[in-house]
């Protein structure tokens, strides 16, 4: 099997241990296990937890306790409609396994995480990418998704919120994307791995898993519960397509780990303040990043509805690698460039991480910029 290098983790992979300040990281501020178990208020009871957790194989699909933390997350569904997996990536690679093959006709939303097109091209399906367009808010244009949905389109595939924009399909479109796939019995993967920071309200919009049959969400630790370090997923759809996609598992991953589930359940257990924590940061983040962007007449953006990314165009004759490289090079500020999304001249940013780095960073953006400019 060949595939497409990923680009944006071989991106990452390369620069972001080394930058001074990240603004390419995608999860809100990473807690700590200390900060994690003050959030709990029993933090004696958890460590006491911890000490007496025994190190071998947990629970296959997940333990009982995480997989009814998770269920409740959604509006419609059980621990049975739960299986827990290695990260979010894991619960994305399953799904594409467990349901492409050769000849398969797939529709995916374009810019979005790579997996969601280069993972059943290799497969030797035929993918049909949906542009997301800037003048239409990064949101999908269903009328075009409609007329790529054919009677063999085994599986559509979404993101929700987007990777990289932060633009977010609402209650109504989701809904009508399952009318679409409903017509012809396609699968729709809605990747929700961004759930759960909506700039406003409580932070949720409705996921595709309680909207349609056969709606498959996927979900994990790493980005509005800040932790990534857990390696930690899920994947919440009907039982029978879980048991299939158990069969592929078995082959990758045994279970995950004990003191990973355990510490998922400590998190989700007292979820209200690991999320308010999230909601404060992304929003009092996200002011900040618009104020800046309303300041400069060299960069233009959507502004995310939910989400930690953005993706800003910038006004300056370079590539977005050789941007991003020099950047990093001249400043110390790393960004992620736009065409690892295959949209040139754009960058995505990620705000929901240290405030203080975020207004570093965009001030040393700014002098780049300013720099780069021509001069009368």
């Amino acid at each position: 099997m060949k595939i497409r290098e990923f680009a944006v983790e071989q991106w990452m992979n390369e620069y972001e241990e080394t930058c001074r300040y990240n603004l390419a990281e995608t999860c809100v501020r990473s807690l700590t296990t200390g900060e994690l178990l003050n959030l709990s208020g029993r933090r004696e009871d958890v460590l006491t937890e911890l000490a007496a957790t025994p190190l071998t194989y947990g629970p296959i699909p997940g333990s009982p306790r995480l997989r009814a933390l998770v269920a409740d997350l959604y509006a419609a569904q059980a621990p049975d409609n739960v299986l827990i997996t290695h990260g979010a990536i894991g619960a994305n690679a399953l799904i594409h396994a467990t349901l492409v093959g050769p000849g398969d006709h797939v529709v995916a939303v374009v810019p979005t995480y790579q997996q969601h097109y280069s993972i059943p091209d290799s497969y030797g399906a035929r993918v049909d990418h949906l542009p997301l367009r800037e003048d239409h808010g990064w949101l999908p244009d269903l009328d075009a998704l409609d007329r790529l949905v054919t009677p063999d389109t085994r599986l559509i595939a979404v993101n929700n919120p987007n990777n990289p924009t932060g633009a977010l399909i609402d209650e109504a479109g989701l809904t009508r994307i399952a009318e679409i796939a409903g017509r012809v019995g396609a699968w729709v993967l809605c990747d929700e791995v961004y759930r759960g920071v909506d700039q406003h309200g409580d932070g949720f919009t409705a996921s595709i898993a309680d909207l349609y049959e056969r709606g498959i969400s996927t979900g994990s630790m790493s980005k509005p519960y800040s932790l990534a370090g857990l390696r930690l997923g899920w994947i919440v759809g009907p039982t029978a397509l879980l048991a299939d996609v158990a069969t592929h598992r078995d082959y990758t991953t045994i279970s995950v780990g004990r003191i990973d589930d355990l510490l998922a359940c400590v998190a989700l257990e007292n979820k209200d303040a690991v999320l308010a924590r999230s909601h404060r940061i992304t929003r009092t983040n996200l002011a900040i990043l618009d104020e800046w962007v309303n300041g400069r007449n060299d960069i233009t953006y959507v502004r995310p509805a939910s989400g930690t990314t953005a993706l800003l165009r910038y006004d300056a004759p370079l590539g977005s690698y050789e941007f991003c490289t020099r950047l990093l090079k001249e400043t110390g500020v790393m960004f992620t460039p736009g065409a690892a999304f295959d949209i040139e001249h754009t960058v995505r940013i990620g705000f929901a991480d240290d405030t203080e780095t975020l207004r570093t960073g965009l001030r040393l953006v700014g002098q780049f910029l300013d720099g780069l400019a021509p001069t009368a």
